[in-house]
């Protein structure tokens, strides 16, 4: 099984701004002035530059554009309704506010079947949205495809149960703990694991400070090193500035790997961290600042890695 792929699905938005249903327990996203119109240009341009870099760089990004008519402000955001996986399956998942459910699109399928991609079956777990029960992608996933874990910071968008059902039908081992960021003086849950930590081919970058508990600490990090992951610790002054919404992906020309992030997670990295990375793979930033103010999300968030054969 690959860890990492050069097959990109990404959204482009099309009524992009500050959700104010997911700003109840995303504790990124902050307010700012703007008219909606305003936002949402400034995120189509980051957006367009993005893709361009991730293209010049030679991985291949499937943009599909976004409906206006949905009024889906984290469109951009596909990796938290889909997941796609080598043997052609497909997972759908259970979004947390309601407005992003509409996220869910058949045309996004097409639009891949269009470009020779091969479906296989799909697990559609979004009826579990009518108990109130969540599991928002590779989101709340953050997979280890090669060793076949699936790590989960449980959350009110990431149920222990579903997790489970979802490891089940894909053939992963969990493993669970709960990652809390300072919140006005308080611990509070973390929305989504993957801005806590990434996995990459051999190496891990996470925020082991946010496991407040010091065995699931120890039983995460025992993981990882057991699989042979050099471990890249972030402070949560850094995972506050998207420093753990980090993916791994392939040039399908050169071959050559890319740790993409952020500009603002990539400034709050110290020389040493820096290093430490260069020495597995290539790092990779935009200028998405737009974007991870208003949608309290970065780089990871804005890419669903495409594992799915394509037709020869």
């Amino acid at each position: 099984m690959k860890q990492i792929t050069d097959q990109i699905l990404m959204i482009r938005p099309a009524s992009f701004r500050m959700n104010e249903e997911t700003a109840v327990n995303n504790f990124f996203q902050k307010s700012t002035k703007d008219l909606h119109a305003t936002t949402n240009k400034k995120a189509q341009e980051e957006f367009d530059a993005f893709v361009e870099k991730l293209s010049s760089a030679g991985v291949e990004v499937h943009v599909v554009e976004d409906d206006e008519k949905l009024n889906t402000p984290d469109a951009l955001f596909p990796n938290n309704w889909i997941s796609f996986h080598e043997n052609g399956n497909v997972a759908l998942y259970p979004m947390f506010a309601e407005n992003r459910r509409r996220e869910r699109r058949e045309d996004v399928f097409l639009a891949l079947e269009e470009k020779g991609f091969q479906f296989n079956q799909i697990y559609d777990y979004s009826q579990a949205e009518d108990d109130g029960v969540f599991l928002e992608g590779t989101g709340s996933l953050i997979l280890d495809r090669t060793n076949r874990k699936a790590y989960c910071a449980l959350s009110p968008r990431a149920d222990e149960d579903l997790l489970i059902e979802f490891c089940e039908d894909f053939e992963y081992m969990p493993v669970i703990f709960t990652a809390n960021q300072d919140v006005d003086g308080k611990r509070l849950p973390i929305y989504h694991t993957n801005v806590m930590m990434c996995v990459g081919e051999d190496f891990a970058v996470i925020c082991s400070a946010c496991i407040d508990d010091k065995k699931e600490r120890k039983n995460v990090l025992n993981h990882l090193k057991n699989d042979g992951k050099a471990i890249i610790d972030i402070t949560e002054a850094q995972m506050q500035r998207f420093a753990g919404n980090m993916l791994q992906v392939r040039s399908s020309t050169s071959k050559q790997t890319f740790l993409v992030m952020s500009k603002t997670a990539h400034n709050s990295l110290t020389t040493k961290q820096i290093n430490e990375i260069e020495k597995f793979t290539t790092i990779l930033s935009a200028d998405l600042n737009c974007i991870e103010t208003n949608g309290g999300g970065s780089a990871r968030c804005m890419m669903a890695e495409v594992f799915i054969p394509k037709i020869k």
